[in-house]
């Protein structure tokens, strides 16, 4: 897990829709989807639930939000 792929899930998350946040990012839909994909392989977990073509937090993404919003900020304390 890297912190940009923290910040991705987070802006996914607040926006509720994956190419939007990339556009918020600059970064490509893909790149943003990747990053998605990636940290649900390393958890084992589904973070979203794919709703046709938007996406809502699944029950473990609601709960991995809550501890993601926090890294980034204790991260540039550090």
């Amino acid at each position: 897990m890297t912190l940009d792929q923290l910040r991705i899930f987070v802006e996914v998350a607040e926006r509720g829709h994956v190419t939007r946040a990339a556009e918020a990012l600059g970064m490509s839909q893909s790149a943003a989807s990747s990053a998605i994909a990636a940290l649900e392989s390393n958890y084992e977990a589904r973070l979203f639930d794919r709703v046709g073509r938007g996406i809502r937090l699944s029950k473990a993404g609601q709960i991995f939000l809550r501890e993601a919003r926090a890294v980034p900020d204790r991260a540039s304390v550090a």
